[in-house]
């Protein structure tokens, strides 16, 4: 009997083992676009939710590539025919949000992010937060913010009803992934120790009550959570985003020794975002503006600095906008 037992904890304990080996998440961005197609997208390339901007097919071209389907949709290309026939993997929240709360934009950008801090690494492998996108809309919604724009708003993309606004740099996704992209920015927040405006926050939390998880998103979020070992929370329902919410920062709680040895110098404290704003600094004018200020969204990221709050804003000799109030 004792050998049977002694057998039964030797093979599971391996079977531990292994799940551990297995659940890990991809060490940088080009192993996670070959990861997201394998074993994420694989299936969905053609007749299931499609990109996810516009819903369009394509065809796997590559390691992690793609030709779109632009019939499939009834996408018209606005001004890029190459890159709207082509998949890219977009950032449903953009490099430039979280790599801009990272010391190492302010020395240098996205380059001196990838090459020098891990935790940004780690962010911008992160599988919860990437989906195959048309690379002329991934390209148009850029760093923008999400918004819900005018009802006479034109739509740019035929029959996809996802737009932007160029003038005031407001992407809207079309509905059927509105709930999913603001549980995608719940995750990466609440993980990374993230930011986010008031204004903002609540727009996303009134998707994510509009538009609760499909099928698919819930599909999705099993396919990373084995292999990462760990699911997005707003998604399983574990935990629900309310203004005022103190971010768990459990991404970088997890971060390995050699990570936190050479990040050390970028240790960040919890945020507390029912005081926190995002708020972006001209380094030449010394002049900042609130997220839902007009220079936020049209400043030079050259010339950017964000502050977490007001104080930090004015303790280092900037100003604020004449033009800009506190919401």
């Amino acid at each position: 009997m004792r050998k049977i037992l002694h057998y039964t904890a030797v093979v599971l304990g391996l079977f531990f083992i292994t799940l551990n080996i297995q659940a890990q998440a991809p060490e940088n961005f080009t192993k996670a676009k070959e990861i997201a197609k394998e074993r994420i997208y694989y299936d969905q390339n053609q007749k299931s939710q499609g990109t996810i901007y516009c819903g369009c097919d394509w065809k796997w071209v590559g390691k992690s590539g793609g030709r779109v389907d632009l019939a499939s949709c009834g996408y018209k290309v606005r001004t890029q025919q190459t890159r709207a026939e082509r998949i890219e993997w977009e950032h449903i929240v953009p490099a430039w949000v979280f790599g801009h709360q990272r010391q190492c934009w302010q020395n240098g950008g996205r380059t001196n992010c990838v090459k020098n801090d891990p935790i940004f690494g780690k962010i911008e492998a992160d599988l919860h937060n990437l989906a195959p996108s048309i690379g002329e809309v991934n390209g148009d919604r850029s760093n923008f913010s999400f918004g819900q724009l005018p009802v006479q708003a034109p739509y740019q993309y035929g029959q996809c009803r996802s737009r932007v606004d160029f003038a005031s740099r407001t992407f809207e996704p079309r509905n059927e992934v509105k709930g999913q992209v603001a549980r995608v920015y719940f995750y990466l927040h609440d993980r990374y120790n993230l930011s986010m405006s008031r204004q903002q926050q609540q727009l996303l939390m009134a998707w994510d009550k509009a538009y609760p998880p499909t099928a698919w998103e819930k599909e999705r979020d099993n396919r990373i959570a084995r292999i990462v070992g760990y699911h997005n929370p707003f998604v399983t329902g574990e935990m629900k985003w309310q203004l005022g919410h103190k971010n768990s920062g459990v991404g970088l709680a997890a971060t390995n020794s050699m990570q936190t040895t050479k990040a050390k110098t970028e240790t960040v404290k919890p945020v507390d975002t029912s005081q926190s704003q995002d708020i972006k600094g001209n380094v030449n004018s010394k002049i900042y503006h609130f997220a839902h200020c007009s220079g936020y969204k049209t400043m030079s990221d050259k010339n950017a600095v964000l502050f977490k709050t007001e104080s930090e804003a004015i303790k280092a000799g900037y100003r604020l906008a004449n033009n800009c109030k506190q919401p």
